[in-house]
């Protein structure tokens, strides 16, 4: 069954970097939409990138527009999410997510349409 595990996460000061990692298995990270997601307490989760299969179309949620960057590695079979300029705002647990069509949604959402999850990486962002 299609596996995804992230890796990465963990605490910076604001203003650092994080990069996170998602491998994927049973499932080709090229060839479909894919997108990291995050969730904080008290709020509902939110898309935070999307990344179409093939061509590889990028979508960002305005907060994070020019800061934070998605990427697949098609050789490794890796999602990843590049981080600069952590804010305090960006404290969440990140979710990766693959769906099983090749283009995502136009409008970044909490990606019930997604079919497979993985468990989760913290990211903590201190002053």
């Amino acid at each position: 069954q299609v596996q995804l595990v992230e890796s990465g996460g963990g605490s910076v000061q604001a203003g650092g970097s994080l990069t996170l990692s998602c491998a994927v298995s049973k499932y080709t990270v090229s060839d479909y939409c894919m997108g990291w997601f995050r969730h904080s307490p008290g709020r509902e989760r939110e898309g935070v990138s999307y990344i179409d299969g093939g061509a590889g179309t990028t979508l960002y949620a305005a907060s994070v527009q020019g800061r934070l960057t998605i990427s697949k590695d098609n050789a490794k079979n890796i999602l990843y999410l590049q981080m600069n300029s952590l804010k305090l705002e960006d404290t969440a647990m990140y979710y990766c997510a693959a769906d099983r069509t090749p283009f995502c949604s136009r409008k970044l959402g909490p990606g019930y349409e997604f079919n497979f999850w993985g468990q989760g990486t913290q990211v903590t962002v201190s002053s």
